[in-house]
């Protein structure tokens, strides 16, 4: 008797069900610093666990864990931190990535209650979802603080992509710390830059602007910039990373006004968690989009084609996509006629 198709069994579902479980674990290994430890010779069970201050039967619980999740590898008693482990989540380190790493942690327990979030009706939706009256300073800064880090390799790759050379003025919408707008003040000197957002926003982000000794030609305005009036001196406009917080009709109005502030020439980026054309992925700006739903915002995951549409119906030509980080991130760009 030939053996029929292989029928489905439960084992991927299961994975996903029980994706929240290895989030935990690689969470708790950051807050407690175990990949810092591992890399500073605390390698084995037992001196992991006396450099944490976690019991013995913990460390291994966590180690054998994070070893089969390939965040660290195991040979014999000792354990290594991977590649991207070791250059990420070490403590001390120039790519230390830890903060991003928590970012999500506070909505745990909202995505909990995603069903709860998905029942809402549209009339209890915000423009907005995370930034209504309690987003203060103090949260602006702590959500910075988790952001500024990966802004800043974000910052760096745009820039060796993009040469700005010859441009004079940015306006960064919604630029947050203003990572874009540092690193072109670094690579540019005779470049200024505006950037834009909320007024808890930019008080934190003059705080990066000045640490980083970029005042003489970096700048931070309040504005909101999906109603009140753009600087009308820029020839660069650039909006990363907030594109899932918007509905399809408020980025197309945005784009229109970046179109009729820009000065003649001048170029737009619009750096975003993109959909595929098809709709069916990639994962990570689905889930950004489905994230909007536990915001309480009317945001959702837009398509390459949909950001294409947006800045040519807005006058914008050589419209173009190009890939920014893989399965992450695509970078949609126009100019505005002379």
């Amino acid at each position: 008797m030939k053996d029929g198709p292989a029928r489905p069994d439960t084992v991927r579902l299961q994975a996903v069900v029980k994706g929240f479980w290895e989030s935990a674990a690689l969470m708790s290994a950051v807050e407690l610093d175990v990949f810092t430890a591992i890399d500073g010779g605390s390698d084995s069970i037992l001196t992991l666990a006396e450099s944490v201050g976690i019991e013995p039967v913990n460390a291994e619980r966590l180690l054998v864990a994070l070893t089969a999740m390939q965040l660290l590898h195991r040979e014999g008693d000792r354990f290594t931190n991977a590649e991207d482990v070791d250059r990420f989540l070490v403590r001390g380190k120039p790519g230390y990535v830890g903060p991003w790493m928590l970012f999500g942690k506070p909505r745990w327990d909202a995505w909990g209650h995603l069903t709860e979030h998905l029942r809402r009706p549209a009339g209890e939706m915000r423009l907005l979802g995370m930034y209504d009256d309690s987003f203060t300073v103090e949260r602006a800064r702590s959500y910075h603080e988790a952001t500024y880090a990966i802004g800043m390799g974000a910052a760096r790759r745009f820039h060796r992509q993009v040469d700005l050379s010859g441009r004079r003025r940015i306006m960064d919408l919604g630029g947050g710390s203003g990572c874009y707008c540092i690193v072109a003040a670094r690579n540019y000197p005779d470049i200024s830059a505006v950037v834009l957002d909320l007024e808890p926003v930019v008080i934190v982000t003059g705080e990066y602007i000045e640490r980083n000794g970029v005042a003489d030609q970096v700048v931070a305005k309040a504005c909101d910039f999906t109603a009140d009036a753009l600087p009308e001196d820029a020839d660069v406009a650039i909006m990363a990373s907030n594109l899932p917080q918007y509905e399809r009709d408020v980025i197309a109005g945005v784009v229109r006004r970046v179109y009729d502030a820009l000065l003649p020439g001048g170029e737009f980026h619009l750096l975003g968690e993109m959909l595929d054309d098809d709709g069916c992925g990639p994962l990570a700006p689905a889930l950004w989009g489905l994230s909007e739903a536990v915001n309480g915002s009317m945001g959702l995951a837009h398509s390459v084609t949909d950001c294409l549409g947006y800045l040519e119906d807005a006058g914008f030509v050589a419209v173009a996509a190009h890939e920014f980080i893989p399965q992450t991130l695509t970078r949609v760009t126009g100019r505005k006629p002379v």
